[in-house]
């Protein structure tokens, strides 16, 4: 029988940000710490496929959160079906070598259609009237209404947008010790989100930060109780760290600026029209995938790209080679920021034509990622009011838009997404158990898969 296996992902938990979470140095102090590597984009999706495969995005093939889609010429980013993570993952590697073997995702990416025997993850109830309800897909199904009838519906609202807060991973937490106590899984993944909040509103130096951090170690103790007295091993570690965000990028607008980007109007809006688009790129946080639709246009776009302030390199598929980056999912040409730096998706030149979803919370339908979203309108003393009064419809059954966050993005001061330029303010991984320390100082991303497994006894090559 394998040892039991808990794996919690906190995200952007650096050594810096650990002086300030005495749970989790314990953790490392009874076993071992290393700084973790990552991988380009340092990014939630790609890392964690990383994690869990012992594959780079090039293997894996998730090159972001997301990416253009160009079978259907459409950006989507947030997707959650498993089947788009190629690789074996480590349940699976485990479960050919340990008949029984059992594992529980509570709120990793890409759950959705996964092996695991226990399934929790976010999901809206979009209803046929267009309203959004908070809720989540749940496997097996009879544990859903267990979960919900004792923590209450999954808090949607506050696990992303502008009232983002610890409500989500003390429910995530929560969800956690029901089924590490039910179920008893050989591997259960754990997913805490809170640091990503405060630090990106605020900076990562800010007292903010060290308030967020003090606050997930302390709802993460009642965990690690439990995980003792279960005689589990327990992993912590991050997917990156966050750093000082100080300049954003509008990468979008220079290319439409150029010529290259179009878009397409509807009642006043700008949408963006990737299928004719020659040039087109998807933001995503200090990366950004440059979508070229001809080879031709591929040495002006690069100069173009190169030669915007704040950037730092642009990829071609050479380049992206050398970080494990090549897939064909990838952009023809992969920016990434300098260290202070960020790609908004922004692609109007006027916000009088921005599409309605730019002012809202809208994680699917932008083509991009936008940290905006984690603020109400600082410009707009009624925006907090407006999302009142929002909130008062949606209780009466009726539509509604939530029409208050920004569209200035100097707001956000704090980004990731490239690799990060001092241990300090990178991931970090910590075990409770001796077993599997590393021989130096850095565990590889892609190492992580292979420790888990000998951290459960099984070889890595089953």
């Amino acid at each position: 029988m394998s040892t039991p296996l808990i794996v919690l992902d906190v995200v952007g938990m650096t050594p810096k940000l650990l002086r300030h979470m005495p749970n989790l140095t314990a953790l490392g102090a009874g076993g071992w710490q290393a700084n973790l590597g990552t991988v380009l984009p340092a990014v939630t999706c790609s890392a964690q496929s990383t994690f869990l495969t012992g594959l780079t995005p090039a293997g894996h093939g998730i090159v972001g959160n997301g990416w253009y889609f160009r079978d259907v010429g459409e950006v989507h980013l947030w997707r959650q079906h498993n089947r788009l993570v190629g690789g074996e993952k480590v349940w699976e590697t485990a479960r050919a070598a340990v008949p029984g073997y059992t594992a529980a995702n509570i709120c990793w990416w890409y759950a959705m259609g996964a092996s695991t025997e226990v399934t929790v993850t976010p999901r809206p109830i979009y209803h046929a009237d267009g309203r959004k309800s908070p809720d989540c897909y749940v496997r097996p199904p009879a544990l859903h209404d267990r979960l919900t009838a004792e923590l209450g519906p999954f808090p949607l609202f506050q696990y992303w947008g502008p009232t983002a807060s610890l409500a989500s991973s003390r429910w995530i937490v929560s969800a956690a010790r029901r089924v590490l106590a039910e179920s008893r899984p050989d591997l259960m993944l754990v997913y805490l989100p809170h640091l990503d909040y405060d630090l990106q509103r605020f900076g990562p130096d800010s007292p903010q930060a060290v308030t967020a951090a003090r606050a997930v170690d302390a709802e993460l103790g009642p965990l690690l109780d439990q995980a003792r007295g279960h005689g589990a091993t327990v992993v912590a570690l991050s997917e990156y760290g966050i750093t000082e965000a100080r300049r954003p990028v509008d990468i979008n607008r220079v290319l439409r600026a150029e010529g290259l980007l179009e878009v397409y109007v509807q009642d006043g809006m700008e949408y963006l029209d990737p299928w004719v688009s020659r040039a087109f790129a998807v933001a995503d946080h200090q990366v950004a995938h440059v979508y070229v639709a001809d080879e031709s246009d591929l040495p002006r776009v690069r100069d173009l790209v190169a030669g915007l302030t704040g950037v730092d390199e642009v990829l071609d598929r050479a380049g992206q080679a050398r970080y494990g980056l090549d897939h064909e999912r990838a952009g023809e040409l992969v920016a990434v920021a300098e260290p202070d730096a960020w790609f908004t998706y922004y692609y109007w030149l006027d916000d009088e034509n921005a599409p309605d979803f730019a002012r809202g919370v809208e994680i699917h339908r932008k083509p991009g990622y936008d940290p905006a979203e984690l603020f109400f309108d600082p410009a707009d003393r009624l925006a907090k009011a407006k999302a009142g009064l929002n909130l008062v419809r949606k209780k009466a059954g009726l539509r509604y838009a939530m029409n208050v966050v920004p569209l200035d993005p100097r707001w956000v001061r704090g980004t990731h997404g490239r690799l990060p330029d001092s241990a300090g303010d990178g991931p970090v991984l910590l075990c409770s158990d001796e077993r599997a320390a590393p021989a130096g100082e850095l565990v590889a991303a892609t190492e992580v898969r292979d420790i888990l497994l000998q951290l459960q006894g099984i070889g890595a090559n089953v």
